[in-house]
């Protein structure tokens, strides 16, 4: 009796733990097909996207925006286009709902993972444990190729963002006293322009909530919202209901490609507001940033503003303050960049609450009078895509008649993006660009920027800009000529020489290859190194009357030594030039000899290469570089300048 007693719980033990087993799989082919009808479901009817604010559960869902598949931009015919755009055919979504109450997530999008239920239990039965931890790395690997995915199409972990709120508020980081400054009760009315070309939903959604959340009513008259001409799913139909329910914010398309000069002078002409603000469409913008930069211009309508630029991080969206006083430059190859220049305050505590004047703005905002951004030509509507409109636009307030600022008060943080070719606009097109600049504006100074820029030499010898009506804007408005903004406004800005036999690519005869710095390492200099010549103007360098050795785009990096080793400085900003940064030239050697010690510059290719330093001390190299050897004629010291383009009036 008892051996069958014990049978008897056995079986029964054994059917349970079938029935168990059975009732599990019948729940998860059910679970599998809801979630495939749900997919079905939501490619047919997609409703609002997801709002990133709300919390993903355990274990996490990922959600995905579905592509509405619009089948075509949707075009407004009762518009007239201005004279300036009858290409362009625009639509206007009005608001409908009060900011405070925008749409509500009526449906979640999931997506199926890689290695569904299904793959996980195929080839046995599982333990809730080894299922558990299958899960787990299944979803680790695909986050992982979400995050991937999302940098290579955006630039930056779109992923990241997704989980991050529409509303986050920024940390404080404005100067104490700029909490006590007090601004007029009259300032000018603000439209904010904020274009975008196939934006992430969540940064460009985060934008424009940053700016509805910060901005007082009573100051900002619209949002301006302009399409150039996105291509992405989440950015129509979808998009259009979603700003519908915003008070304040339109929308306006395009049908064709602008680029960002042309899409910013689209919505400055549909704009409202005294003031224009351009904005990029991955932006957060801090409490009180917009009323320091309406001040300004209401006490001097040819004043373009711009606020201090803080950093969102690309990977982890930290924020990222920028350290003040800062200001915005750009070098000999037109590529713009921020100066920060911290030692300034400590010499002038005022500084800290003070707008200071910059040679040029960076585009990602930008506040301008609406009629003087008319009357001085708004954007150069040749500029092709984006790149330099910033800078055409600085020379251009300059020498005719305005002025720019970077106002400490009021902070924006703007979004980097990876550093990846294919987030840049062609080449080709970025050089048009910048020859249109320098033709335009820089007189006999390009030259010197076509000696930095090899490419768009060429481009430049086998077409010419089309640039009459900008030369007839310049004369119409009397513009300064390109010497004035150099002497006055950005005198900081070293002029080379670039003397016959005396510039160039620096060419060791020994190594066939031309001296170079990486410029991984930053404006504070660093070793010099030997790599092969890259043509292309990037490893131009120019020997001064004062004994310098300049090299960069700026040419503010002087060749010095530290120890044997020949390195690059930041040259003085004073004369005179200590002698450890005086060199000379042998034309009939071809030597390059630092006057100070008398030794010459030796060029070492090879890795653990055993030399002799001055002091008769034998050391092994880890790495190649320029040295400091005894003068001898011995090939890896004999140089000569090569000067790869003689532009006309050089």
């Amino acid at each position: 009796m008892r051996l069958w007693g014990r049978a008897a719980a056995v079986r029964r033990r054994m059917l349970c733990l079938w029935l168990m087993l059975l009732g599990l799989a019948l729940v998860m082919l059910a679970l599998s097909d809801l979630l495939n009808r749900d997919r079905e479901n939501g490619y047919q009817n997609p409703g609002p996207p997801r709002r990133p604010l709300q919390r993903i559960p355990s274990p996490p869902e990922l959600e995905v925006i579905v592509d509405s598949r619009d089948p075509a931009l949707e075009l407004g015919v009762d518009l007239t286009p201005l004279k300036s755009l009858q290409e362009d055919q625009l639509l206007f979504v009005p608001s409908t709902q009060d900011t405070k109450n925008p749409p509500q997530r009526k449906q979640n999008y999931k997506v199926l993972l890689p290695g569904s239920v299904k793959d996980i239990t195929g080839a046995r039965s599982l333990t809730h444990g080894e299922m558990g931890r299958a899960v787990h790395l299944n979803l680790g690997g695909f986050q992982r190729d979400m995050e991937q995915t999302a940098v290579h199409k955006y630039g930056f972990n779109e992923v990241v963002s997704e989980r991050i709120s529409l509303h986050r508020k920024l940390p404080e980081a404005r100067h104490p006293e700029c909490l006590e400054e007090q601004y007029s009760e009259s300032l000018p009315s603000a439209s904010v322009v904020i274009c975008f070309h196939d934006e992430a939903w969540s940064t460009l959604l985060r934008t424009v909530h940053s700016v509805l959340d910060t901005a007082p009513k009573q100051y900002l008259q619209e949002v301006l919202l302009v399409d150039d001409l996105s291509q992405q799913g989440h950015l129509k139909t979808v998009l259009s209901e979603y700003v519908s329910h915003l008070d304040g914010v339109r929308l306006i398309r395009s049908t064709r490609r602008l680029g960002v000069g042309g899409c910013r002078t689209l919505g400055a002409a549909r704009a409202a507001g005294e003031v224009l603000v351009f904005m990029d469409s991955h932006c957060e913008c801090q409490k009180g940033w917009l009323e320091p930069l309406l001040e300004r211009v209401a006490q001097d309508r040819t004043k373009v503003v711009s606020p201090i630029m803080d950093v969102i991080d690309w990977q982890t969206f930290q924020y990222n303050a920028t350290q003040w006083p800062v200001r915005g430059v750009f070098d000999w190859r037109l590529d713009f960049h921020w100066e920060s220049n911290p030692q300034l305050q400590d010499k002038n505590p005022e500084m800290a609450v003070q707008p200071v004047q910059t040679p040029a703005l960076g585009g990602g905002v930008m506040a301008i009078d609406r009629h003087f951004f008319q009357s001085v030509g708004v954007y150069d509507p040749g500029m092709l895509l984006w790149g330099v409109e910033q800078i055409e636009l600085s020379i251009r307030v300059w020498s005719c008649g305005g002025s720019m600022e970077v106002v400490p008060c009021s902070r924006v943080a703007h979004l980097s993006r990876r550093h990846l070719p294919y987030h840049f606009p062609d080449q080709d097109l970025l050089q048009r660009n910048k020859i249109r600049v320098a033709d335009t504006w820089m007189d006999a100074y390009r030259k010197i920027f076509y000696r930095r820029d090899t490419l768009a030499h060429f481009i430049r010898q086998s077409e010419s800009p089309n640039i009459t009506e900008r030369l007839r804007l310049k004369r119409s408005l009397g513009c300064r000529n390109f010497h004035w903004f150099l002497s006055t406004v950005y005198p900081q800005l070293y002029i080379p020489q670039d003397r016959s036999s005396l510039s160039g690519e620096l060419y060791n005869v020994g190594t066939g290859s031309c001296a170079d710095y990486p410029s991984g390492q930053g404006l504070q200099g660093g070793a010099m190194s030997i790599t092969p010549c890259s043509g292309t103007g990037s490893q131009h360098c120019d020997l001064n009357s004062e004994g310098e050795v300049r090299w960069g785009p700026m040419g503010d990096l002087c060749l010095d030594i530290k120890g044997d080793r020949v390195v690059s400085s930041p040259c003085p900003a004073h004369r005179p030039t200590s002698s450890t940064l005086q060199w000379k030239f042998i034309k009939l050697s071809g030597q390059i000899v630092h006057q100070q010690s008398q030794l010459c510059v030796e060029a070492v290719k090879e890795r653990g290469l055993l030399q002799s330093s001055p002091q008769g001390i034998r050391m092994n190299l880890s790495k190649g570089g320029l040295f400091l050897r005894q003068c001898t004629h011995h090939p890896r010291q004999q140089w000569h300048f090569e000067q790869l383009v003689a532009p006309k009036g050089a």
